[in-house]
């Protein structure tokens, strides 16, 4: 028999309709914030209880409602935002429909409070199934509208148990009204559970974009953020949004896409633009995207869902193509590097090596075989002691520098000519048989240089054990202390108070553990002059070489005190012609308010002339009558400073020295003597456009500076760097990587 064909009952008419608008609390509370920014709002604010489902209450400033209008504000098909059919092809306004209200309506308890500009005072309506309960009241209230919505689908039994999870439906809602903040900037936005004191999300009307990116999705996101804005006239869309660079990846793609401000979805775009992103980012990782298609409103159409999630456009293939094209030119430009955010070492800790790198004890055991299983994430593939074959290879243009006034450099290893100092009176004589071996070398010196510019064998004076980190005192029956960091014998012990006083700060700010990872590192390679890569134990660090050897030399010229060799220069160089070349260079500050670089010039050879006996005793800086520098101080063995800055250390030597103070004195003039051997990066680089273009057989000039810091420089670390304190803290020892750390990233790949 057939059935029976029956017009249903409007009140089930309504509800079922009202179940395609309102599928759970997040879009009830969405169709009220498009009413809330249609109507002008700059604040929404949103209290939820039980995930919305016991209650809802959204209030705004903006225009509000008119009393006349409050009788059919909950009816079917009621609006103020389109008149005719035709509207629809221009609307502008999140809502059209009339039916949000009405939806709600008849699956909740509603209650309007409204109030417009020009009323004396709010208006309450309740409402049920779309109609007005009873006439509306006067009441207090502030300009905008209130809409609490209680008991979301007391009628609609299956949908209520549906939704259980208040939890999950209040982190729906979160989703909904963020991304209505981030798209929506200038208004302010807030949600809470009812009786918190805190808002889980709130923004501010004063806020940008990536202001309010970064308080609801972080720094993590906000600070890899690119920019994208791309038009097109021909297809009539503009496009304006923020993605993230190659740097940043989540497990789930978080995407935000408005199209002319209305929050939809669209997987063809999705697909579109992570097939781009699939080139950058790690296998089964997404970006974070935030769009905002904005097209000409006759070329969309809206009246395609319910809900309003998905429209249709003129020319989709067309503009998703001009979209992909624009987001990969976007990360192809930001693919040139990588960020990596790194912490220095032991920020804020003590000084117990245990924090520092783990304890040797660790690895020694393991080496004795004690049965403990080392897992590979733990293992230490590098040992120290190993010697590369290159550090026996030693370049042929080793690093002797050409200077602006000088030719080549020889190489003196002995002390200055005449092997008796005149002594201070706190100063003591070593044993006769330092004093003899001191002798004996220098009478060697002058048929000590080969052709090359290099130390003959039999000028090479016998090498003892160097001196180690622990011992800082200087003690006549210390054996170990008979050696300077040259390899030179020790011709004086030093009791002068002031350079006993540096040595013992030297020694009070000796970090142990950065002394140990020192010691012990295996070197990997130079970034650059200024940087290199060493390895301790499972551990990475990028070591700033410059800060380092400069710290060295300081601590040798401490402690080696008076007792330094001779580097002698081939050709005498004019104290003047030096400080006319610093004058030149910006880096001098030089202003014609000084007076004329020739005076300057002058007044500083005559005041180096001054000081030339103490120089050469102490520091072995040695000057002539003439004002010529002739020979500068041995620090460390097969080592030359880059005498590109011969001319600015002149002009500080004379100007930045405090010479009145004996303390302040060594330790200002051991400051800049040690920043004037550093390695520094501008002189390297120039010397190695120097080598290449005069000497085209020749091997590139960074083979001698690398080879220099790696077989030089942290050799000398090893034996004779004691790092302070403020090397944790100064970004001048970075740890970059650990192995258990890298294991775990290469494990979710």
């Amino acid at each position: 028999m057939a059935g029976v064909i029956r017009r249903l009952d409007e009140a089930v008419v309504n509800r079922i309709a009202a179940g395609e608008v309102i599928q759970r609390p997040a879009n009830a509370i969405k169709e009220m914030i498009e009413n809330c920014l249609d109507a002008k709002s700059t604040s929404i604010q949103v209290v939820v209880k039980e995930g919305g489902l016991k209650l809802i209450q959204v209030q705004d400033n903006g225009c509000g409602i008119r009393k006349e209008d409050l009788d059919i504000v909950c009816e079917r098909f009621t609006t103020s935002k389109l008149q005719k059919f035709e509207d629809l092809a221009s609307i502008s306004t999140y809502g059209f429909r009339g039916e949000a209200l009405a939806s709600i309506s008849h699956v909740a308890h509603v209650t309007v409070t409204t109030k417009t500009a020009d009323a004396k005072c709010a208006y309450r309506a309740t409402y049920s199934d779309g109609k007005i309960k009873a006439p509306p009241k006067p009441c207090a209230g502030n300009q905008g509208t209130q809409i609490t919505v209680e008991d979301l689908f007391y009628n609609v039994n299956t949908r209520r148990k549906a939704l259980k999870n208040p939890n999950e439906e209040y982190a729906k809602i979160l989703e909904v009204v963020s991304r209505y903040a981030i798209h929506n900037s200038g208004i302010s936005f807030s949600v809470k559970k009812q009786g918190d004191t805190v808002s889980d999300v709130r923004t501010l009307s004063n806020a940008s974009t990536v202001d309010n990116i970064r308080s609801i999705f972080g720094n993590a996101v906000s600070r890899e953020l690119i920019e994208v804005d791309c038009e097109d006239a021909s297809l009539a869309f503009n496009l304006k949004g923020y993605i993230t660079n190659a740097n940043y990846s989540v497990k789930k793609c978080i995407f935000l896409l408005f199209i002319n401000h209305r929050l939809v979805e669209s997987a063809a775009l999705r697909k579109a633009i992570e097939t781009v992103y699939a080139a950058y980012l790690p296998k089964s990782t997404h970006p974070f995207l935030y769009l905002s298609l904005e097209i000409a409103p006759q070329n969309v159409d809206v009246n395609v869902h319910p809900t309003k999630h998905e429209v249709h456009f003129l020319h989709e293939d067309s503009i998703l193509e001009r979209v992909q094209q624009h987001v990969e030119s976007k990360l192809l430009g930001s693919n040139s590097s990588r960020m990596y955010f790194t912490q220095t070492l032991l920020p804020g800790a003590d000084c117990s090596s245990s924090e520092v790198v783990k304890s040797a004890a660790n690895s020694s055991a393991v080496t004795k075989g004690t049965g403990d299983k080392v897992y590979a994430h733990q293992m230490v593939r590098t040992d120290s002691r190993e010697q590369k074959l290159d550090a026996f290879l030693q370049p042929v243009n080793n690093p002797l520098s050409t200077g602006p006034t000088e030719g080549t450099t020889e190489v003196n290893a002995g002390p200055p000519e005449g092997a008796v100092r005149p002594q201070d009176a706190e100063m003591e004589d070593v044993s006769d048989v330092v004093e003899m071996a001191d002798v004996q070398e220098d009478r060697a010196m002058p048929g000590g240089l080969n052709d090359s510019g290099h130390l003959s064998p039999e000028t090479v004076p016998p090498r003892k054990r160097p001196r180690e980190d622990t011992d800082i005192e200087m003690e006549k029956d210390d054996t170990r202390k008979d050696m300077t960091a040259a390899c030179t014998p020790r011709r004086r012990i030093i009791n002068l108070t002031s350079v006993l006083t540096l040595q013992e700060e030297i020694s009070n700010q000796a970090h142990a553990s950065l002394q140990e990872m020192l010691r012990d590192h295996s070197f990997v390679g130079c970034v650059s002059p200024q940087w290199a890569l060493a390895q301790y134990q499972t551990k990475l660090y990028l070591l700033n070489t410059t800060k380092l050897s400069q710290e060295l030399f300081y601590q040798i010229l401490i402690y080696d005190f008076a007792n330094f060799g001779v580097l002698r220069l081939s050709e005498p160089a004019p104290l003047y012609e030096l400080s006319m070349l610093a004058l030149e260079d910006p880096e001098s500050g030089w202003t014609e308010e000084d007076g004329p670089k020739e005076g300057l010039a002058e007044y500083i050879v005559e005041f180096l002339k001054k000081k030339t006996e103490m120089l050469k005793d102490y520091f072995s800086l040695e000057i002539d009558e003439e004002g010529n520098l002739i020979g500068l101080p041995l620090l460390i063995d097969n080592y030359v400073p880059l005498l590109e800055g011969l001319p600015m250390f002149i002009l500080r030597l004379a100007t930045e020295v405090n010479w009145d103070e004996e303390k302040e004195c060594f330790e200002s003039l051991s400051k800049e003597l040690a920043m004037f051997y550093s390695i520094r990066k501008q002189y390297i680089i120039d010397e190695a456009n120097q080598t290449s273009s005069q000497n085209e057989d020749s091997d590139s000039g960074s083979t001698t500076w690398k080879w220099t810091v790696e077989h030089v420089l942290y050799k000398a670390f090893r034996t004779h760097l004691l790092p302070p304190k403020h090397f944790t803290e100064d970004g001048n020892i970075l740890q970059l990587a650990n192995l258990p750390d890298l294991y775990k990233v290469f494990e979710r790949c």
